[in-house]
């Protein structure tokens, strides 16, 4: 598979976050994301970016999701979509973001 090939099997989205709260039953310290992605519905995320930010703070921001890569169940709570992020330099996951405002559901190419 040729490399272009292989990025457009990624499907990538922006949606905006409606919901967050502390996943307390995961592993590893996160929170349970409920995030719009438009003419796709709301999905859920349990993301692990609990360093630099507040459920408070969350809610209303847009992100960068990962939509087809199937549904896993962390801590009792299915993560439907992958949250994209970077790591800062002393490791704290740093989301990914449209600069402006998009269109829900829009597809990142």
């Amino acid at each position: 598979m040729e490399a272009l090939e292989a990025f457009q099997t990624l499907d990538l989205r922006v949606g905006r976050v409606v919901k967050a709260e502390p996943h307390e039953k995961a592993r590893k310290p996160s929170y349970r994301l409920w995030i719009d992605l438009g003419p796709l519905g709301i999905k859920r995320s349990s993301a692990q970016i609990t360093e630099l930010y507040t459920p408070e703070a969350l809610v209303g921001r847009l992100v960068v999701c990962a939509v087809n890569l199937g549904t896993r169940v962390i801590g009792g709570f299915p993560s439907e979509v992958l949250v994209l992020g970077v790591k800062d330099e002393v490791g704290r996951v740093v989301l990914l973001t449209p600069e402006r405002e998009v269109p829900l559901g829009e597809k990142v190419f």
